[in-house]
């Protein structure tokens, strides 16, 4: 039994499967705001409304349908139709201090307080996120402190 694992542990490295295992998959909902229910169908009990722009972790796609992952870990289903490819963060800190530079010497540009949306402008690196906010203002935030990257 050990040597059948290990076998496919192997393959798995060897063909790239262990490296997307964990990979998540964050998107947006669109420019309007979409309806989250229970199950993979209209049909399904509603449970939310989830305004335009907010970020979620795709789980899982089921045919039209994607099951997500909320910044409070709440797991929901949504036309994937809703959803667009831009990446948005939801502060999860109490005031997030924007950085001119992505280290804490950089000169506070801005703060931002708990659950505002920002832009993904560039990914996270050595802890820190480039972001913008939607008044245009761009800056470094630590990634501890983001939801969505």
């Amino acid at each position: 039994m050990k040597t059948a694992l290990r076998l496919l542990s192997l393959l798995a490295l060897s063909t790239g499967v262990a490296s997307h295992a964990y990979a998540l998959d964050f998107k947006s909902v669109g420019a309007a705001p979409a309806v989250l229910y229970d199950a993979p169908s209209e049909k399904g009990r509603r449970v939310f409304v989830a305004p335009r722009n907010m970020p979620v972790e795709v789980v899982l796609t089921y045919g039209e349908w994607s099951k997500v992952r909320d910044s409070a870990g709440s797991l929901s289903w949504v036309s994937s139709k809703a959803l667009q490819a831009k990446r948005m963060l939801v502060v999860t800190a109490a005031n997030a201090k924007i950085r001119t530079a992505p280290n804490d010497t950089g000169a506070v540009t801005f703060s931002a307080d708990k659950n505002v949306l920002l832009e993904l402008v560039e990914p996270a690196a050595s802890g820190w996120v480039k972001i913008r906010h939607r008044d245009g203002q761009t800056g470094y935030a630590k990634a501890s402190e983001l939801w969505g990257d």
